[in-house]
């Protein structure tokens, strides 16, 4: 059972932190994560929005396919919840009130640990999307939004973030990279790179599929498993990662840009990186 940071207002704090376990069964248009509806909680979720009535329809939503849902309607709301109950998950909205916008949360919550997070924002301009990804964010929702596309979108990331690599080897890797899936842990050259779940889970991909050319559709699909999106999650998350595992990002020698098709993980051209 979730337990509030703070109580409901009562004059004395300048914000406020809510906390509800919502158990019933899934409601019409809801697409639950697969068995929910069984009483057991498929992971705690942290809904950040200062808009009640937004906040309610998200935390119902989710609440109704088996998870546990946090609210909180500010920035310093949100950490010290994160901090303090370590959700699986944020949906945190862009416009916030205080001085602390969606970005600035996202980046705080970044620098505290691997959580994921999905952006939801009224903002429909590309630039602000790109930005969100290039925060930290795994994934955005643009309102007005579906309240099922967000379960599913919530499941997808969950479900990606806590998939059991397959095989014995304590490892993957290829030129200086160092990757151990169960221990989330990446290096290159000896040294700890720092990446996001999602860049993680890119390189991963590239690692055990070499030489062969994706389309950023495919990308999307084998790595996000969505068959839907916008394809500019890709090559934001592709040019990120060029800038933590290349050794010179404008010129990379292992993610390699076919025109016409997509990217290539290349590991003939690569240079030796040693620790």
């Amino acid at each position: 059972m979730w337990r509030p940071v703070n109580g409901p207002s009562n004059g004395g704090c300048c914000h406020s932190v809510t906390m509800q376990n919502i158990s019933s069964p899934p409601g019409p248009g809801t697409v639950p994560p697969t068995g929910a509806g069984d009483g057991v909680s498929y992971g705690r979720v942290l809904v950040v929005d200062d808009d009640p009535t937004v906040a309610e329809v998200a935390a119902g939503y989710l609440g109704r396919a088996g998870y546990d849902v946090g609210r909180a309607d500010d920035g310093p709301a949100a950490l010290e919840s994160v901090a303090a109950l370590r959700p699986d998950l944020v949906v945190l909205d862009l416009m916030l009130p205080g001085g602390m916008d969606g970005f600035e949360v996202c980046r705080r919550i970044r620098a505290r640990g691997p959580v994921p997070v999905i952006m939801l924002t009224a903002r429909g301009d590309e630039d602000d999307r790109i930005l969100g990804l290039e925060t930290g964010a795994d994934d955005y929702v643009t309102k007005p939004f579906s309240p099922r596309e967000l379960v599913l979108r919530v499941e997808a990331v969950l479900r990606r973030w806590r998939r059991t690599e397959p095989g014995p080897s304590a490892g993957i890797g290829g030129a200086g990279i160092v990757l151990e899936p169960l221990a989330r842990r990446a290096t290159r050259g000896g040294e700890d790179l720092c990446l996001t779940l999602r860049e993680f889970d890119l390189l991963a991909f590239f690692l055990r599929n070499p030489g062969r050319a994706y389309t950023r559709e495919e990308l999307m699909r084998e790595v996000w498993g969505w068959d839907f999106g916008d394809l500019s999650t890709v090559t934001v998350h592709v040019r990120r990662l060029r800038g933590k595992v290349e050794t010179d990002p404008a010129r990379p020698a292992l993610i390699q840009t076919v025109w016409g098709v997509g990217y290539r993980f290349d590991l003939s051209g690569a240079p030796s990186v040693t620790g």
